[in-house]
């Protein structure tokens, strides 16, 4: 996948066949949209391509709005570039482009600037100022441009259509498993260790604490999960906390992960993990035994788990 952002950067003249959106976690309904689109593009004989956007688009049009991402923009590109596209458009998001109609977007940007032959609209997917137009108008634009505009169809799964936002509901729910079906991948968050209360230490359980780099990215709920967990080069397995330390009186909520079978410091290292199941809520134990029984217990099972 080769990654531009600008139209004379593309490197050759062929038209073509493209699809835009934000693309947010770049799902199984993404993937099949963009399927579809290889598919013709290579019927045609012409680079399969997607436009996209760095920042979320209603970052820019309402200043205070703070989207909840399932991908970083890094993150974003890598996914993209495993479906097998041929180019990634990276547009930015102005103000400029905001006030666009979906004629003038088609008209000027995609056929003019950009040389799209063949555009794919998300089954449900509107743009331009305001949103006010639909496929249809789409498809009248873009004949009068020499733009195809074509419409992917609905992909459902069981649960209903998969979405962003219904993913988005699956890992408030902590159906960490359901919604990698959906993304056709485990949901990951990358970070950075920073110093803690160390009270896992105390246990015989030491954790570290995690940053998240992407600030807007979503959390799933509060519980403790097991987890895979990618450190210097290095996968183990773990058992993670989301959560403000019941027991303990806590009151910030805070990502918390033991690794299984290692020992040595991570104090400032990155490191990324993946939610691979829901193991418990988090409750408030009566006592340090009874906390240290449990913690025992989720190590075993995690350390099973993640075995098979």
């Amino acid at each position: 996948m080769i990654i531009i952002h600008e139209a004379k950067e593309k490197g050759d003249d062929r038209a073509w066949v493209a699809t835009a959106g934000f693309f947010d976690g770049v799902h199984r309904g993404h993937r099949f949209l963009i399927e579809e689109m290889r598919r013709v593009a290579a019927g045609y004989g012409l680079p399969a391509a997607v436009f996209t956007f760095p920042v979320h688009p209603r970052v820019v049009l309402q200043t205070h709005y703070q989207p909840n991402l399932l991908n970083s923009f890094d993150e974003k590109l890598a996914h993209l570039s495993s479906t097998g596209i041929d180019y990634c458009a990276v547009l930015d998001f102005t103000p400029a482009l905001a006030n666009l109609s979906a004629q003038e977007f088609i008209t000027d940007v995609l056929a003019r600037q950009w040389g799209v032959r063949i555009l794919w609209a998300g089954y449900d997917h509107r743009f331009g100022r305001n949103r006010v137009d639909g496929f249809e108008e789409y498809v009248t634009f873009g004949a009068a441009c020499g733009v195809e505009v074509r419409r992917a169809p609905l992909l459902e799964a069981e649960g209903g259509a998969v979405s962003s936002s219904r993913i988005r509901r699956l890992l408030a729910d902590c159906r960490v498993e359901e919604a990698a079906q959906g993304l056709t991948y485990a949901y990951r968050l990358r970070g950075h260790i920073v110093s803690g209360h160390r009270i896992g230490r105390k246990l015989g359980f030491p954790t570290a604490n995690m940053a998240v780099d992407e600030r807007f990215k979503v959390w799933p709920g509060m519980g403790v999960y097991a987890v895979r967990v990618h450190l210097d080069g290095a996968c183990y397995k773990g058992m993670l906390s989301i959560g403000n330390r019941p027991t303990f009186g806590g009151k910030e909520v805070a990502i918390e992960v033991h690794l299984l079978h290692f020992s040595g410091s991570i104090y400032q290292q990155s490191m990324e993990v993946e939610f691979i199941r829901y193991l418990r809520p988090n409750r408030k134990f009566d006592s340090l035994d009874t906390l240290r029984a449990q913690l025992a217990e989720d190590g075993r099972i995690t350390d099973e788990l993640l075995s098979v």
